[in-house]
């Protein structure tokens, strides 16, 4: 009951925020293609700088960051360090927790990996620089995937709800580890060194079990500047500070059960006096509450305080946020070529085929060499009509499209194209997953 419930507030969680999402991309599109183009593409390049005397926070190899950077940087790290967490407590209590249940999604996820990479690298030109994306089709955006199938409500067995958000999270560990291990630049020893000396002291803040927040909060700043001039992408810190923030209680739950069970028990009745029924407490029962408010902070483990803490802001500011500043697309500058050659395509086939070939193949092999079980409640055509969902990337795949293209002498013009071909890919299969969906599901519950 308590997983099925924490699931819930999950999926509640990211179709609130996929809305918000939705408007920023729009907004973006509609402003990039608007006579504020100018002023709105000119705006994200502008330099930032957080200072204390002579030190920026904000500052690479010597260089002042802009705006654009700082949120791709800085800001999308802490989006890491709640997807970092989200992939900890499912592998701590959650749908990864065992391998009977994470088999199948890690299965699928792994086909919805290697077969759009398959797709990119077999449809995208011979070109060096082109095939720096080779990964954007890997990702699947679980914000919009599970708001998509909201749509359908009641009518989606819960076995493919949570097939399909297990998988997206397999999917982020997978794009986490390619960002680490193929999105690095030259590695400055100096800074390395001084990072390590940082997951050090997380690591042992962990086996010691300390619980304050600002200590992982601090050190994993620290962290975020070490790596960052380090060589490493900077938002892999986010990932080391979630798995080294402590799941677990100090001294376990039952201690704090006992305490708020009998201090709860000391109040028969709370007098009230007055038209606005004002509370009158003695010194004791005052004293009581807030023994019963402190055992009941020190119930929520620091690693589910800081999830549900930073859920707003990454639902609500930073992947909006994110959205607005890197999906403005000239598309004046786009031509019918953009998408039916070049990177653009590849793209589309690699979200839209390879995603759902890759999710579906691997999964049904799986099944059949009886390694695993269809979700429950599904059948074949519901469980295909999930894994076309697959196909929306778009959070993850701009990340990796930006990290892939921003950098090259020319890359506007192939970030451009890639971020339109994750844009068209993902409606696409969003369009698809709707129909199929529609078509397989139960009419009524």
């Amino acid at each position: 009951m308590t997983h099925n419930y924490s699931f819930k507030s999950m999926v509640k969680k990211y179709v609130n925020s996929s809305a918000v999402l939705i408007v920023c991309t729009v907004l973006a599109l509609v402003l990039a293609n608007s006579q504020l183009k100018e002023t709105f593409l000119d705006f994200w390049n502008k330099e930032v700088s957080l200072s204390i005397g002579g030190f920026n926070l904000f500052s690479h190899n010597g260089h002042n960051m802009t705006l654009i950077q700082v949120i791709n940087d800085f800001l999308m790290a802490i989006f890491f360090l709640s997807v970092g967490l989200e992939i900890k407590r499912e592998i701590l209590v959650g749908e990864l927790s065992s391998m009977k249940k994470a088999m199948l999604p890690i299965i699928g996820a792994c086909g919805g990996m290697l077969i759009p990479v398959l797709f990119f690298w077999l449809t995208c030109p011979n070109d060096p620089d082109m095939m720096r994306g080779v990964a954007i089709p890997m990702a699947t955006d679980i914000a919009f995937s599970l708001g998509v199938l909201s749509i359908f409500d009641k009518r989606v067995p819960i076995g493919l709800k949570i097939f399909l958000a297990a998988l997206a999270v397999a999917d982020d560990l997978g794009g986490i580890i390619v960002i680490a291990v193929f999105y690095s630049s030259t590695i400055n020893l100096t800074y390395m060194l001084l990072a390590a000396v940082c997951v050090a002291i997380l690591i042992l803040g962990n086996r010691r079990k300390i619980m304050m927040k600002n200590f992982y909060l601090v050190t994993g700043l620290v962290l975020w500047y070490m790596m960052l001039n380090s060589g490493i992408h900077a938002t892999i810190a986010g990932v080391i500070v979630a798995f080294c923030v402590p799941g677990s209680l100090r001294k376990g739950a039952t201690r704090y059960i006992q305490r708020i069970k009998e201090n709860i028990s000391c109040f028969d009745e709370v007098h009230t006096v007055g038209k606005h029924h004002t509370a009158i407490l003695t010194h004791e029962e005052i004293h009581k509450l807030k023994s019963i408010e402190s055992a009941a902070d020190k119930l929520i483990s620091p690693l589910q305080e800081f999830e549900d803490s930073l859920h707003n802001i990454i639902g609500y500011f930073i992947i909006p946020l994110f959205a607005f500043a890197n999906v403005g697309i000239d598309l004046s500058t786009m031509s019918a070529g953009s998408l039916v050659g070049g990177i653009g395509l590849s793209v589309i086939i690699g979200l839209v085929a390879g995603k759902f070939i890759g999710v579906f193949t691997f999964s049904w092999i799986a099944i059949k060499l009886g390694l695993v079980q269809l979700p429950q409640g599904s059948n074949w055509s519901s469980f295909a009509s999930v894994c076309m969902l697959c196909g929306i990337g778009l959070t993850v795949s701009i990340f990796i499209a930006d990290l892939s293209y921003a950098s090259l002498g020319d890359g506007t013009t192939l970030l451009s194209e890639a971020k339109l071909g994750i844009l068209c890919g993902s409606m696409l299969s969003a369009i698809a997953g709707c129909l199929l969906l529609n078509r397989y599901l139960p009419k009524e519950v």
